[in-house]
């Protein structure tokens, strides 16, 4: 039997890394998943390359876009892994689906709030659907919902996969997420083990030479 070959062109990569993030300002979140606020690329750059890293456009549409400091390498292989361990997971207690709704004009606080909740239910097994509300005139701004659910997922980073891609429906703009499993049991045993090194304090015996003498 004859070997079939694969003849397609291979997919572009079209992300922007390094020297190709272009954009005047960008949103600078680092690879503990922090955000150290906006600033030029290059000074972005020098920060990713100083701690060992890349920095690389994960929000291109966000205003202004949001960049993300990560070993872009390994970031490609763990997508390639996402898929498959997505649907191991469907193995085990079916997931339910949560829903998180925002705006479009949705501010840095209401939106911490609300990753909050998205996490939360991720890291249970449940799916999120993440929902952007039109209202009046903002329908002439769809981009700016498309922009919000970019920076989103840029937001949970690693410890999601899209399932359904941003679709409008109405004056709804949603897409889905879902748990990546590897990703929420390394980011449980991290917690496991601050909380470990939170509770238990080491215990100070009392110096006799500092001791109180008794009257």
């Amino acid at each position: 039997m004859r070997e079939r070959v694969d003849n397609r062109p291979p997919e572009r990569d079209t992300t922007r890394v390094n020297e190709r993030v272009r954009a005047r300002e960008i949103r600078l979140i680092d690879e503990k998943g922090e955000q150290l606020g906006e600033m030029s690329p290059d000074e972005a750059l020098g920060i990713a390359l100083e701690r060992g890293f890349d920095l690389v456009e994960v929000a291109p549409n966000a205003r202004p876009p949001v960049c993300r400091i990560m070993d872009y390498g390994k970031y490609k292989y763990e997508q390639k892994k996402k898929a498959a361990a997505s649907r191991a997971a469907g193995k085990g207690r079916a997931a339910s689906m949560k829903e998180v709704k925002m705006r479009p004009s949705t501010d840095e606080h209401d939106l911490d709030f609300k990753l909050r909740n998205a996490r939360r239910f991720l890291i249970d097994g449940d799916k999120v659907k993440v929902t952007v509300m039109f209202r009046g005139r903002e329908m002439a701004h769809r981009r700016n919902g498309y922009a919000k659910l970019e920076q989103v997922q840029a937001l949970l980073g690693e410890l999601v996969s899209v399932e359904n891609p941003p679709q409008m429906q109405g004056r709804f703009l949603s897409m889905v997420l879902v748990p990546n499993r590897p990703a929420i049991e390394a980011f449980k045993r991290e917690e496991n083990k601050r909380a470990a090194t939170e509770h238990i304090a080491p215990k100070v015996e009392p110096n006799a030479a500092e001791a109180p003498v008794g009257e």
